[in-house]
């Protein structure tokens, strides 16, 4: 199963630069784990205390993962995930 997910320029040290990777899993959960494995560190800068950190927006094929079941969320096949930084400021 191939996913795909857009990672944001803060997060890019992780993944050598790149702005989109391919990890695989049936969960949100296991797709995080599985990109753990390819990009040691990225899963630290995601997940805090067992959830999604409180800054950090996930949307799978444009819905936000906190309706949907959150770290529970189901993926299929050919589904993008984007990852996407909580921004601040006035």
């Amino acid at each position: 199963m191939a996913i795909e997910v857009r990672i944001p320029t803060i997060l890019r040290t992780y993944t050598d630069g790149e702005k989109a990777v391919s990890g695989d899993g049936a969960s949100l959960s296991a797709l995080i784990d599985d990109l753990e494995a390819s990009h040691p560190g990225i899963k630290d800068r995601l997940i805090d205390n067992g959830d999604l950190r409180r800054f950090v927006n996930v949307y799978i094929n444009d819905e936000d993962v906190r309706f949907i079941g959150g770290l529970e969320a189901e993926l299929t096949d050919g589904d993008q995930v984007v990852v996407l930084p909580a921004v601040a400021g006035g």
